[in-house]
């Protein structure tokens, strides 16, 4: 055998000749196979597996009852609201802002509908564009508060949104159900067995997926979000940017609050707030899969549905009422912790790869 070798444990690696970095022809060179990541492959899809292991488990507790095909329809078609509304809070979270306030927005959008389309008698195209722009001046009062006054944006919009839900309330306190056919079709209708709420989330997740992951400004939310100071020494309009997400968070928050008129074909300014510690559960652990370290799409709809599978066995079970929030809570909390964990070890990965390269050259 000609050409030199290199050895790196037990593992080789033939190159054809000429083709081996700095080679120079001569015969096959050898360098070390790339191991791959365990631990990262880990990290990533660890929540598929045990998303799988859930559905095992209830499936062979609940064998007549957990995996039917209208189970399945029902955990599929019943979590838009809390999809879509999780993917606006990854927008605030990406660039580092609690948006509290977006149960809020979702909760005014809602009785607007109502109110205006019910009551006041208006078309529900105008009355659901009158719902969007709330959510559009939400997010402008809390980009006022957080970016141009300097609150913290967990106290200015737990406030906002307090306020919110009281707006709500103002509006129209009351239960207000004949809301027209034409939203509730749109939102109710049924494709293979799922409501097309279900495919406008699955859409959503898909642009805000790409939007994060392949566009400049996507890339600017999570530079803004690691470090503000290092972003704005870069040039990067930083106070602009935060004040774009937490606009968007809440006019998705809104877009939300449209979507559940459309499912319940009424409204209610009480019903809103129940969604705030789900979303930001699913937020949080979503940002714990696929791309560990950040908050992502793909992550976020895979924690939805990861969150209300766990729920709708345990309710088969026999518990329920109270499960609910206890289980979110739980969640909430070690999403957080893994979080956590996750953007440390996405760090240290990183150092690793800067050391070997160093090493290398």
């Amino acid at each position: 055998m000609t050409g030199a070798t290199q050895k790196s444990g037990d593992e080789l690696k033939v190159a054809p000749a000429g083709k081996e970095p700095g080679g120079a022809g001569g015969g096959p060179r050898f360098w070390p196979r790339k191991r791959p990541d365990l631990a990262g492959l880990t990290a990533s899809y660890g929540i598929l597996v045990a998303w799988a292991v859930v559905i095992l488990v209830f499936s062979l507790l609940e064998p007549e009852r957990f995996p039917t095909t209208a189970n399945l329809q029902t955990i599929l078609g019943s979590q838009s609201v809390l999809l879509i509304l999780a993917l606006g809070l990854i927008i605030s979270l990406s660039v580092g802002e609690y948006d509290l306030s977006v149960a809020g927005a979702m909760s005014v959008s809602l009785v607007l509908v109502g109110y205006l389309n019910v009551i006041a008698g208006w078309a529900i195209i105008p009355a659901v564009l009158a719902a969007l722009l709330s959510g559009v001046l939400v997010g402008l009062l809390n980009a006022f508060l957080v970016v141009g006054v300097g609150v913290e944006s967990i106290v200015a919009t737990l406030g906002t949104g307090t306020l919110l839900v009281g707006l709500g309330v103002a509006i129209n306190g009351e239960t207000t159900a004949g809301i027209s056919e034409s939203l509730v079709e749109v939102v109710r209708y049924k494709v293979l067995g799922l409501p097309m709420s279900f495919y406008y989330a699955l859409a959503l997740t898909a642009i805000v997926w790409y939007c994060l992951r392949f566009t400049p400004l996507g890339r600017y939310l999570y530079f803004v979000g690691v470090n503000q100071s290092v972003a704005r020494l870069s040039g990067l309009p930083v106070n602009r940017i935060r004040a774009g997400a937490l606009v968007v968070t809440s006019t998705i928050g809104a877009l939300t609050g449209v979507v559940f008129a459309g499912t319940l074909a009424s409204s209610d300014p009480n019903i809103s707030a129940s969604f705030l510690l789900p979303a930001f559960a699913a937020a949080f652990l979503g940002s714990t899969a696929i791309t560990p370290g950040r908050f992502n799409a793909w992550g976020t709809f895979i924690a939805v549905y990861f969150l209300v599978t766990g729920i709708t066995g345990l309710q088969l079970l026999g518990l329920s009422g109270w499960i609910e929030n206890v289980f979110y809570g739980a969640s909430l909390v070690i999403a957080v912790s893994l979080s956590k964990g996750a953007a440390k070890y996405q760090l240290y990965r990183r150092l690793r790869r800067t050391r070997e390269g160093g090493e290398a050259g």
